[in-house]
């Protein structure tokens, strides 16, 4: 019996050695595909200034180009200070169109296929791509944070508040990386993907990025709030104490909640998509 226990005892402890190493190398290859994505970004500096440059020409654009032409809710408070919020969140809902296109790319040149013919874990290729997004979504806002306070814009609600409000902007963003990781995997080419700009631009437009839904037409107010961008935005300008942060329908009352159950929603529908259609590419 002593030695039964002994054999069970040693086959339990190789059992939970190999379970151990699995989860080791999923860590070290996620990591390995992490650093892989993000070295594209010092062999292509073209990358850093589009990816980074984009949202301080936007800001610059729409604060002092459109500002003054613009209306906050209610009719007080600065229109930067409004803009601000919306901004992070245009910034993270783009986010998914570099996902999309960084995926084609690697798909159509068969990077993704030599990937799968490593021995690697399955997940690491859709966890390294994830992380790096979230690595680069940190700069984005990290730049255009710095590039909002130089304008005059600041968040009055306190530490706590803002840095829930950034986590909310980071939630979003990582529930549109499987969006991005599911359409980068669905179109067959880099050429194709560049056409998804007609689905990011309604999205962010359609919205409470830069106006409103109170002020829109009757008929789009509804379909501006209940955009799961608008939820993030209200939200944020919540938690920052920026003006706009109101409204009168349910779902902008409950902007902090959506915000979080929006991601989430969207998390639980793409996330599978995206497996699924990656366990298909070598159909």
């Amino acid at each position: 019996m002593s030695g039964g226990g002994s054999g069970g005892g040693q086959a339990g402890g190789l059992a939970v050695g190999a379970e151990r190493g699995r989860a080791y190398w999923a860590v070290a290859d996620t990591l390995n595909i992490t650093r892989r994505y993000l070295t594209h970004f010092q062999r292509q500096p073209i990358m850093i200034a589009w990816q980074l440059g984009f949202p301080i020409i936007s800001v610059l654009l729409y604060g002092f180009v459109f500002g003054e032409a613009m209306k906050v809710p209610g009719g007080e408070g600065d229109y930067k200070q409004f803009l601000m919020p919306g901004m992070f969140v245009m910034t993270m809902a783009f986010g998914f169109m570099n996902t999309a296109m960084g995926v084609v790319t690697d798909a159509s040149k068969g990077v993704i296929d030599r990937f799968r013919s490593m021995p690697m874990a399955p997940s690491a290729v859709s966890a390294g791509r994830g992380l790096s997004d979230l690595v680069v979504a940190c700069a984005e806002l990290t730049i255009l944070t710095l590039t909002a306070l130089a304008i005059g814009w600041r968040p009055g609600n306190g530490a706590l508040n803002a840095v829930g409000a950034f986590a909310l902007l980071l939630l979003l963003r990582f529930s549109l990386i499987w969006v991005g990781v599911w359409l980068g995997l669905l179109v067959p080419s880099a050429e194709a993907a560049g056409g998804l700009y007609a689905v990011a631009f309604p999205l962010t437009m359609v919205s409470s990025v830069f106006v409103a839904p109170s002020l829109m037409p009757d008929w789009l107010g509804p379909v501006a709030a209940w955009n799961p961008v608008s939820s993030t935005g209200t939200a944020a300008r919540e938690l920052f104490g920026n003006p706009g942060a109101g409204g009168s329908s349910w779902i902008e009352q409950n902007a902090v909640l959506m915000a979080v159950v929006w991601p989430l929603v969207l998390t639980a529908v793409f996330l599978p998509m995206a497996v699924r259609r990656f366990k298909r590419l070598s159909r």
